[in-house]
């Protein structure tokens, strides 16, 4: 690692203390980008690397909300707005009791990249609160939502910065979340929020968007070896709309999903999920009562109590879950049962060091910030089409988010076999981000 980079990343840590995740995406990102800063020495003298690892703004606020009972409870809200050089903010809000400065800071600071990957013109931030909607009802949720979005709504706009939904936050919490926005804001800005309902604005193939895009990612990977996702088994974690969307599309491709998983454990089927099965996760993603065991009960599928999928054989891993699912141990396994292709669904859910453990014995690994970045690819859309009064069909979604991640793929490869790293998606994706997001903020000054 150069001394700049070596410095940079020295001082972020000593900074932020307490922060493991965000010290471990910024490591991970910045010991890829050394070969840039060789061939771009005024990089140093402009100290972009300071300004691009240091967030624009960081929003903290109180949520005070009240329960059914007429209890008030009282929560953290957040809103990372990390960079802006090449669009407004764009990220999703996580409603999550481990929701922290450091979660969401490693989160938006991704988000720069994989926003930068899609071709699209939006920035990158990240925002949530610690408030669990689990176990909470219709209405609790609702106080929640208006009481957060009373103190977001002054630093959102369509042109400034456009949330979106992520763990905790789906239709019905957007939907509460817009409505409030809309009663302060007396317009109607349907460009503030994505993932909004199909009713007022939404886009279709939203919810499974970040699934499919994966999947498409994993087949452009195999593709590029003469093969197809048709005839290969697949092991998925999470039950959410992630895990379902992979799920989902992996089947519609041929292949065969044979694990999802929870906090309590996995399931297997041996048989591959079919179409009733894939349509029950979403009752129990909805559900505040049912779980990942009750979806082996229904089914009468084994269930592995206090387990996670990585022992099971398959040609595909994806994680799907949420950060840190994935460690050396759990990388020794996969690399063990044969995998080929290791596709990141969810957001950093593998350590850095079973990364390169996976890379050193011939796995091809997709980044979170390449495989993941359909979700974001499809709000962009629900942003244009919000602008231009537009509203595509499925299809038409789908097509042009399998074309995004077909060009965040070649671009990632291409990127990487560029500055020597051969077929290395990580280090060619993390490039290839940021080479647009520099260019940017070179040409934008010292802002």
């Amino acid at each position: 690692m150069s001394q700049y980079v070596k410095r940079v990343l020295s001082d972020l840590i000593e900074k932020n203390p307490g922060q493991p995740e965000f010290h471990q995406a910024a490591t991970e990102i910045l010991e890829s980008l050394e070969v840039v800063f060789d061939k771009h020495p005024e990089y140093e003298k402009a100290a972009l690397l300071e300004r691009f690892v240091e967030p624009e703004r960081v929003i903290m606020f109180r949520v005070p909300w009240t329960d059914d009972s007429g209890k008030v409870h009282v929560n953290k809200g957040y809103r990372i707005q990390f960079n802006s050089a090449i669009g407004p903010y764009k990220g999703g809000l996580r409603f999550h009791p481990t929701v922290n400065l450091s979660i969401l800071k490693f989160l938006g600071f991704e988000q720069i990249l994989k926003n930068s990957l899609t071709g699209l013109p939006i920035g990158g931030g990240k925002g949530g609160a610690d408030f669990d909607p689990k176990g909470k009802s219709d209405n609790e949720i609702m106080n929640f939502c208006q009481s957060f979005m009373t103190q977001l709504y002054r630093h959102i706009g369509p042109d400034v910065d456009v949330p979106a939904g992520d763990i905790g936050v789906g239709g019905r919490e957007v939907g509460y979340l817009f409505g409030q926005y809309k009663r302060i804001r007396g317009a109607y800005e349907n460009g503030v929020l994505t993932g909004k309902g199909i009713s007022f604005g939404g886009s279709l193939i939203r919810p499974e968007a970040t699934g499919y895009g994966a999947v498409y990612f994993a087949q452009r990977m195999l593709e590029r070896v003469g093969d197809t996702v048709k005839g290969k088994t697949v092991v998925i974690s999470g039950y959410g709309n992630v895990a379902w969307g992979a799920a989902e599309k992996v089947t519609q491709l041929g292949g065969k999903v044979v694990t999802i998983s929870g906090s309590k454990g996995y399931v297997y089927d041996e048989n591959g999920l079919d179409a009733e099965k894939i349509k029950y996760m979403l009752e129990i993603r909805a559900s505040k009562d049912l779980g990942i065991e009750d979806f082996a009960k229904k089914f009468n599928l084994p269930f592995f109590k206090g387990e996670k999928p990585w022992g099971v054989k398959a040609d595909i891993v994806m994680p799907c879950a949420t950060q840190n699912e994935v460690n050396l141990d759990d990388a020794k396994k996969i690399v063990a049962n044969g995998t080929r292709c290791y596709v990141e669904g969810a957001n950093m859910p593998t350590s850095n060091e079973a990364v390169k453990y996976l890379q050193e014995n011939g796995v091809f690994v997709a980044p979170a910030k390449a495989a993941n970045a359909g979700g974001v690819a499809v709000s962009a859309l629900e942003m244009s089409q919000n602008s231009q009064r537009l509203s595509w069909t499925s299809e038409e979604v789908d097509e042009k988010l399998k074309a995004i991640m077909i060009n965040i793929h070649d671009s990632a490869a291409q990127t990487a076999e560029e500055y020597g790293f051969g077929y290395d998606l990580v280090k060619g994706a993390n490039i290839s981000g940021f080479k647009k997001v520099a260019e940017a903020m070179m040409a934008q000054g010292i802002i």
